[in-house]
């Protein structure tokens, strides 16, 4: 039962994701909902942040939340576009700016007897992202920060728990943002920080132990971070009652399943592994397009899964590894509409097999999975295991698929992966691997001309996926990676890296 809730009211704001990580990084439990789809409050909410918006306050469609039924004592943030709305909608006059003001700044005042701004420095730096400026306060509003260009920096409401912040505290570059966060959470909110891996951990056991009762569960493995701690939340609650089935569907990487089958079982976990290799693969010979691929490989997922989990005996719950960026509804920036996600590589399960759905992850981002995995013992091989995509080496083989160029990716793959991992590079890197090139290039073997395949490599940097940068990984290491994969993989002549950042191009290449 989570006791103390922050709601986040999303804007549009590419940082809104990035506002909820810090405010549960403090240890505190917070939600991101539409600006036009305020839940009923309850009692257990504490605060309210406002993000910022791709809007202007000054726009005809400028995204106006209705606070009506916020009650009049409950604390408020408004971050950027969510200050400018709180000036100008209380008699404040927001202008555009005589320049976009964008990039570093430093605090030239602030006011330390405002609890928002308690044990922040003058001259700490700030984070600025806007085309608007609030030139006029209410009459009630008070400055409480400036900068060398914008007097008002931030300010609050006399006599109200109600502050706003020109600048972002939660990009790293506002270097004393964890601090203003806190300030807000813990001393003008009152929230207690409980919100941990281990009370997760807790109130999620009890939740499940009393939500499933008696009844059988059954859960698709992937061999990733999040259904793996999914199963074993759901393994601490209900122990044998669920069953795991972990799917080899020949596009893993190499000797991948029986490594992850061997983890699970040391874990204690029930785990029954299909050998899907030919049926996947046959399948998919042909098709070049890599949406049409996804729906073959999903397709035959669900065919699997489906004929495993009918031997087992009174299962009533399909588990899934779902997590909170998965079902967040995001605020389209052209208009009020509003959009899911939708990640679950087992769709149309719960319908066909009349199955009621269970989502342990449900309220967790991502690093917070990895804390809670922490918490709960699993194997650092997979807690610590690079993002792998659903459909596996098919969006990494470009044009269509055979099993032999399967195995020149598993080999190339697993000798630029092993290399990371012998180097200490791999806990650098946010996501790393080889791509298949549709290409064949001239090469020079012994006295022997070839023509053979190439490959790429990609590793990136990145905090959740979102945006990522191309890793700077050592010349010298990515000469030897590229004379190992060239000597030893059979079929490939070629290494080349690819040092595009996201955006604008994807991390993956299809």
């Amino acid at each position: 039962m989570i006791n103390e809730t922050i709601f986040i009211l999303d804007f549009g704001s590419q940082y809104t994701q990035l506002i909820a990580r810090r405010v549960r990084e403090i240890n505190v439990y917070c939600e991101i909902h539409p600006f036009n789809k305020i839940p009923e409050i309850g009692s257990n909410v504490k605060g309210i942040i406002l993000s910022g918006s791709p809007f202007s306050v000054r726009d005809e469609n400028a995204p106006m939340p209705d606070l009506d039924g916020v009650p009049g004592s409950l604390p408020i943030l408004g971050i950027c576009y969510g200050a400018q709305f709180l000036a100008q909608s209380n008699g404040g006059e927001v202008r555009p700016s005589a320049h976009r003001e964008y990039g570093r700044a430093k605090l030239s005042f602030v006011d330390s007897d405002s609890p928002l701004l308690n044990n922040v420095s003058s001259g700490s730096q700030v984070w600025m992202s806007h085309g608007d400026t609030i030139m006029k306060l209410p009459e009630n509003y008070q400055v409480i920060s400036s900068t060398g260009d914008i007097k008002v920096g931030a300010f609050q409401v006399s006599g109200e728990s109600v502050y706003g912040l020109q600048f972002h505290p939660e990009v790293y570059h506002t270097t004393e943002g964890k601090q203003i966060l806190q300030n807000f959470l813990q001393d003008i909110c009152g929230c207690e920080m409980s919100w941990t891996p281990d009370s997760f951990v807790d109130s999620t056991v009890l939740s499940l132990k009393d939500r499933l009762g008696e009844d059988n569960v059954v859960l698709g493995l992937s061999g990733g971070v999040d259904s793996s701690v999914a199963a074993m939340l759901l393994h601490k609650a209900i122990g044998g009652r669920l069953t795991s089935i972990f799917v080899d569907n020949g596009l893993l990487r190499k000797d991948e399943f029986e490594k992850v089958l061997e983890t699970y079982n040391k874990l204690g976990l029930n785990v029954i592994g299909i050998d899907a290799r030919a049926k996947f693969l046959d399948d998919l010979a042909g098709i070049t397009d890599p949406e049409l691929k996804r729906k073959s490989i999903g397709k035959n997922f669900i065919e699997v899964f489906e004929a495993e989990a009918k031997k087992l005996n009174n299962v009533k719950w399909l588990a899934q590894g779902t997590i909170y960026p998965d079902r967040i509804e995001s605020v389209s920036v052209n208009g009020p509409s509003a959009t899911i996600k939708s990640h679950h590589n087992v769709g149309g399960l719960p319908e066909k097999m009349d199955l009621k759905i269970v989502e342990p992850l449900e309220l967790l981002f991502k690093d917070e999975v990895r804390r809670v995995g922490k918490t709960l013992g699993l194997d650092p091989i997979i807690l610590n295991r690079h993002p792998f995509p659903g459909p596996g080496l098919a969006v990494r083989i470009l044009g269509d698929i055979t099993e032999e160029k399967v195995r020149m990716l598993q080999e190339a793959d697993d000798i630029f992966i092993g290399g990371l991992l012998e180097t200490g590079l791999y806990d650098e890197v946010w996501q790393a691997g080889v791509i298949l090139l549709p290409v064949q290039s001239v090469g020079v073997m012994g006295d022997e001309r070839t023509y053979e395949k190439a490959v790429a490599l990609r590793a990136v940097t990145s905090t959740d996926g979102m945006t990522a940068d191309w890793a700077k990984l050592p010349y010298d290491f990515l000469a030897r990676i590229s004379n190992d994969i060239i000597n030893r993989v059979r079929g490939i002549n070629r290494v080349v890296y690819d040092i595009s950042s996201k955006p604008p191009a994807t991390i993956e290449w299809e």
